[in-house]
């Protein structure tokens, strides 16, 4: 039996078992793979990968608050890691783990699905810059956004971000935001909003942006996907947005990493079915 995993502190919220099981039985793998969920602390975390071998494992996904410290611990990264600076899914091969990205991949996909098209020529506005809305601006800057706006409460993370972003997408204008007032102002002037911060896993957590940060023409993407609307994006709709949750997200970033694991095309239909039921229930 091959084991595959999703690692994170904590661990509770995934649907990441659910997606790949559903695949594994439709394409009668179910005596080849197993899919799993393990709360493993960062500081265990190198010391754990280098063990999973050994038990079976294929590969694994990352989640909070891993990302960064496989990026820092791994030897060796793929293309798509070393360019978005974090690492969500590991390849254990013979000659050792190797640490891919498959964020950018499936946020991507993501919006396309959900708004018709993606980052391009488009004015964008990413609230939050930890490890998921670092990777959501890289790959804004990197295909084809217009501008990137980064908002935080932290001010050394916006600048380190922003001299990132400049270094890898020179042509790109960046811009970043502290202040309260000023955010909604340029929340309010984007073409998209990618919510990237933690607010909003909790089911009672406020929206991070006021209704006047929203409008028509708006598309808001929250990546966010254990409750079919956040907060945030019930504010936006409100105001006349386009919005969408992170579960398409989820499924394709799922589906790619399927892939690099086993070489195998992943249901993904059938993933989808799942997380929507798991999301949405039997509507």
């Amino acid at each position: 039996m091959n084991k595959l995993a999703v690692l994170g502190h904590p661990i509770g919220h995934t649907l990441s078992p659910v997606m790949h099981n559903a695949s594994i039985q439709a394409l009668g793998l179910a005596d080849q793979y197993e899919y799993d969920k393990l709360d493993v602390a960062p500081d265990a975390l190198l010391e754990r990968l280098s063990r999973f071998p050994s038990e079976g494992y294929a590969g694994v996904n990352l989640t909070i608050p891993l990302k960064e410290v496989a990026f820092q611990g791994l030897e060796k990264l793929d293309e798509s890691a070393r360019t978005l600076g974090a690492v969500n899914t590991v390849e254990f091969t013979d000659d050792g783990p190797v640490g891919h990205n498959t964020d950018g991949y499936g946020v991507l996909k993501a919006l396309e699905e959900a708004f018709g098209k993606t980052v391009e020529n488009d004015s964008v506005f990413v609230l939050g810059c930890g490890g998921a809305g670092r990777a959501v601006a890289l790959m804004a800057a990197l295909n084809g956004a217009k501008t990137v706006t980064l908002a935080d409460v932290d001010a050394e993370r916006l600048a380190n971000l922003a001299a990132e972003i400049a270094e890898k997408a020179p042509t790109v204008d960046i811009s970043q935001c502290l202040e309260k007032a000023e955010q909604v102002e340029k929340c309010r002037a984007a073409d998209l909003v990618i919510q990237a911060s933690p607010v909003g896993m909790k089911k009672d957590d406020p929206s991070l942006m006021p209704p006047e940060a929203f409008r028509e023409g708006q598309r808001v993407f929250d990546l966010i996907y254990m409750y079919p609307e956040t907060t945030l994006l019930g504010v936006a709709r409100k105001q006349g947005a386009q919005v969408a949750n992170g579960l398409g997200m989820l499924l394709h970033q799922g589906a790619r990493a399927f892939k690099i694991w086993t070489g195998i095309q992943p249901d993904v239909a059938a993933m989808r079915t799942a997380l929507e039921l798991a999301v949405y229930g039997d509507r």
